[in-house]
């Protein structure tokens, strides 16, 4: 096997293992509801999301819909609107610390608007040990190096830690450039490119018109590489899809 394939596959696992806890369990699942997780699954995400992630998905989910509630007004958490297109990468960092620490401290808004997931905030965060997974994510690609060849692990490390990278174009590229298929009252927009890299996300204008749709792609044009996820892991009964309101 080449170098280069072998690069482009660690690469490959990580970032869609990240994609499917982000997009698909923390999006789609927990944020919206347009997935249904069953007790265990559940369970397995509130263990697990912050170990494969690097982030709480209580607290994702909290900041997700505060940036439905508030889309690119004042009080959006990561609005290009608000903080510039280069100024998302700092405020959606910071407002995920504030959303954190608010629920730690038991903020009676945050709460209330988090109250149907059942779990607490994970346990590397009430414990101030944010930094814990990254160090766990870091070994197995400094093993894989060993196995392999440096770079492969250093591929597995920023496909599996590819968040902060993820969560920029998103916010910031499908909130300033691209089109519109909906008239909606935020400045969300398609974006196609970020569409393509994180496996929907980039749709954002049709999931500000229907955030209850499993489904981010509306025209036949429309590639989304989540919603794919969504399918093949519905086939293997980890999930169950809301097609009711899917586009």
């Amino acid at each position: 096997m080449s170098l280069l394939a072998l690069t482009l596959i660690c690469f490959f696992f990580g970032y869609t293992i990240n994609m499917f806890y982000i997009s698909v369990l923390y999006h789609r699942a927990l944020t919206h509801k347009s997935i249904e997780l069953g007790p265990l699954m559940t369970k397995w995400l509130g263990l697990t999301g912050v170990w494969f992630t690097g982030l709480d998905p209580k607290t994702w989910a909290c900041m997700h819909r505060l940036h439905h509630m508030y889309s690119d007004t004042d009080k959006d958490p990561h609005s290009p609107a608000r903080f510039g297109v280069i100024g998302v990468w700092i405020s959606q960092y910071k407002s995920y610390i504030e959303i954190q620490n608010k629920l730690l401290s038991q903020d009676k808004e945050l709460c209330l608007l988090v109250k149907d997931i059942p779990f607490d905030v994970s346990f590397t965060n009430r414990h101030n040990m944010t930094w814990l997974p990254y160090i766990i994510h870091g070994l197995v690609g400094f093993f894989l190096g060993s196995w392999f060849t440096s770079i492969a692990g250093v591929a597995y490390f920023l496909g599996m830690m590819s968040h902060p990278l993820q969560g920029w174009m998103v916010n910031a590229l499908a909130h300033k450039y691209g089109r519109r298929n909906f008239n909606t009252p935020d400045q969300s927009t398609n974006n196609t490119l970020v569409g393509l890299f994180v496996f929907g996300e980039g749709y954002q204008n049709n999931h500000h018109h229907a955030p209850q749709s499993a489904k981010f792609s509306y025209k036949w044009y429309e590639i989304d590489f989540g919603y794919t996820l969504c399918v093949f892991a519905e086939k293997i009964g980890l999930l169950k899809i809301n097609r009711s309101s899917t586009f």
